[in-house]
């Protein structure tokens, strides 16, 4: 288990680096956008290469940004019927649903984007609109976006599999919406109380 904790260990390093990097990218499509407009209102010319560019920046930062959303438990869920349970419940069932529903997923959708994407490139295959871009790095964008969200369901199994036979502590303990804002309460009242 040591072996396999490590390699989970691994996979949320590069998740979280990734993860981190990709937020620069919503600045950057937000540079591109603006730049857009400017030169549509200043020049009256327009672009589908900057429209198309904002689309894949935006795409880029919710794809890689995936597997880090599932490392940190945020992805979402019914905390109604969730939060009620208990502790060791929520585990099985985050378990089981990693094991039957997010994986077999996601492996799919990396085996049948790894021909989707190389056909791609090898046709060389740009966008039908005037002065578009190319569209193999968007396509490449879904698999490696998929690619990472399979590491991170790995390691996420690994996780639980070792919290559950007590090889490790729990990461992200639940915490109910309900909870969350009593919490945050509390922090606010602490902070306006402060002279």
């Amino acid at each position: 288990m040591a072996a396999l904790l490590a390699l989970a260990r691994a996979i949320d390093r590069v998740t979280e680096m990734i993860g981190k990097s990709v937020g620069w990218l919503i600045l950057v499509a937000v540079l591109v956008s603006a730049a857009n407009a400017l030169v549509r209102k200043i020049f009256s010319v327009s672009s589908n290469a900057f429209l198309e560019a904002q689309w894949y920046l935006y795409g880029a930062a919710f794809l890689l940004a995936s597997a880090q959303t599932l490392k940190q438990n945020e992805h979402i869920r019914i905390d109604i019927v969730y939060g009620a349970l208990s502790r060791r419940t929520q585990h099985w069932i985050d378990l089981l649903g990693h094991l039957f529903f997010l994986m077999p997923f996601v492996v799919l959708m990396d085996i049948y984007l790894i021909p989707y994407v190389a056909l791609s490139y090898h046709s060389g295959e740009v966008s039908s609109n005037a002065g578009g871009l190319i569209l193999w790095p968007a396509k490449a964008l879904l698999l490696a976006g998929f690619a990472l969200l399979t590491l991170q369901g790995a390691s996420e199994i690994i996780k639980k599999i070792a919290i559950m036979r007590g090889d490790m502590p729990d990461p992200t303990p639940f915490i109910s919406a309900h909870k969350a804002a009593e919490l945050e309460g509390e922090k606010l009242a602490e902070v306006l109380e402060r002279p």
